[in-house]
């Protein structure tokens, strides 16, 4: 299966994952694709950022910057990875850079490479232009149970709701975020340490490695995944916290961490 893989982070989700898959499928890796991020519509970003700092508040958005350490790759418990391009060098991986996800040249690049599947690894919104490209259109990994955490970020909002289990869930990119078809979904124990940034970076650790390897098993068995794979029922969607919901976040954390925790997996392949 020839794959190709858009990213919109140099040591991110693709960085880890790529090393992972190398090793652990036969699938051909035809290009890598990372976006640059260039913002052209600056009135419309801006917007969309005073819209979200009214929806949150202030204190939510100084506090959403301060939680970001703790999802950076540098800061989850144990992971250390390459810079992606230095990894496609080192693998003799096509490398290319777009200055957006959804522009002409991103879309020059993947019907060059002809790609039977897409791999989005740490990206916003994807257009159906981009994403019906390769032959069996592409997938994403979200660090969360779906549907019921939709564009969440991972951890917090389990802990808001109360619950000590978290996951990720391996699904088709459609015209929405994080609402397409799931093919592979595991949950299990978030894992408690002493303070709530050190919970989220322990925790995501364990979310990387469990959905690369999730995500390996889904391109070796992609047509058995893809037979088996099943619609989302209604979802909820989650944003950054504002200050009142990180307080219930951070009070749910105090009361949690002793908590008695159960694993479970949800494997789609397994019909369950």
């Amino acid at each position: 299966m020839r794959i190709v893989i858009l990213t919109s982070a140099r040591r991110g989700t693709a960085a880890y994952c790529l090393p992972v898959l190398i090793q652990h499928t036969k699938a051909e890796f035809v290009q890598v694709i990372y976006n640059e991020g260039v913002i052209k519509n600056k009135s419309k970003h801006y917007r969309q950022k005073l819209k979200k700092l009214f929806r949150i508040g202030l204190l939510g958005a100084i506090n959403g910057f301060r939680m970001r350490k703790w999802y950076a790759i540098r800061n989850v418990d144990g992971i250390d990875v390459e810079d992606i391009e230095a990894i496609c060098k080192k693998n003799g991986i096509p490398f290319a850079t777009t200055s957006g996800i959804n522009t002409s040249r991103t879309r020059e690049i993947m019907q060059a490479c002809k790609p039977d599947l897409g791999l989005s690894l740490g990206n916003s919104y994807i257009s159906s232009t981009v994403f019906s490209i390769p032959v069996h259109g592409m997938l994403n990994v979200h660090g969360e149970v779906l549907p019921s955490f939709q564009h969440a970020q991972s951890v917090i909002w389990q802990i808001y709701e109360g619950s000590t289990e978290t996951g990720y869930t391996i699904h088709k990119v459609d015209k929405k975020i994080d609402t397409g078809e799931i093919f592979k979904q595991e949950k299990f124990p978030i894992t408690f340490r002493e303070t709530l940034g050190q919970t989220v970076a322990a925790t995501c650790s364990d979310i990387l490695r469990r959905s690369a390897r999730g995500l390996a098993d889904v391109i070796d068995h992609f047509e058995e995944y893809d037979r088996t794979k099943v619609p989302q029922g209604h979802g909820r969607s989650y944003t950054t916290p504002s200050f009142s919901a990180f307080l219930r976040i951070y009070g749910n954390f105090r009361k949690m961490k002793g908590s008695p925790i159960r694993e479970g997996v949800i494997n789609k392949n397994a019909g369950n």
